[in-house]
């Protein structure tokens, strides 16, 4: 991948990331490096660097926007022509995909602000494949995910689950109630 194209990709994270359901603009990544680090990096540099007019960053550029988007600065070059590093790729293709769907799955639940700051949570974590998976180890044990909620959220027991159109006397691995109907979301 071209360094042009990495920085384009961070933009459409960062974008997602920060809620604006769009790429961040290349003239709200200057914005908000100003603001946040306190640094300045100009709109056409980055245009510039995209478009593949400036194929390399200065180290201080690249310093800069590594910490801004939270990557190592060696990211922040071209790839080397044929460079596949297989398993990893494998590996970062399919968690970037599913942070993507929790990112796209947390838009379309913007009006319920706690669903939405959880699956926003579970993105933002290194490692989300393993939240999935814990998730799904909570919920499989009897009464658990109860008993979790009790403790870390209080006020979100029965009434989140009859918000939520559940019946919280049920656990996960109950068999499904005689007429229930799954809910489309």
């Amino acid at each position: 991948m071209r360094l042009g194209e990495k920085i384009r990709y961070l933009r459409e994270m960062e974008g997602a990331l920060r809620g604006l359901g769009r790429d961040m603009t290349q003239q709200e990544v200057v914005r908000a490096i100003r603001k946040e680090l306190g640094e300045s990096l100009s709109q056409s540099y980055l245009s510039q660097i995209e478009g593949g007019s400036r194929p390399h960053l200065t180290n201080s550029s690249r310093m800069l926007l590594a910490r801004f988007f939270n990557v190592h600065p060696g990211y922040l070059v071209d790839d080397p022509k044929g460079y596949h590093d297989e398993l990893l790729s494998v590996l970062r293709a399919s968690e970037d995909t599913l942070d993507l769907w929790l990112i796209n799955a947390a838009e379309r639940f913007r009006r319920d602000p706690e669903l939405r700051h959880a699956l926003l949570a579970v993105a933002r974590h290194e490692d989300s494949r393993r939240c999935l998976i814990l998730m799904g180890a909570i919920l499989e044990t009897p009464k658990l995910a109860d008993r979790l909620l009790e403790v870390l959220k209080p006020n979100t027991g029965a009434m989140g689950a009859a918000v939520a159109g559940l019946d919280p006397s049920r656990t996960a691995g109950d068999p499904p109630a005689p007429n229930a109907r799954r809910r489309r979301s």
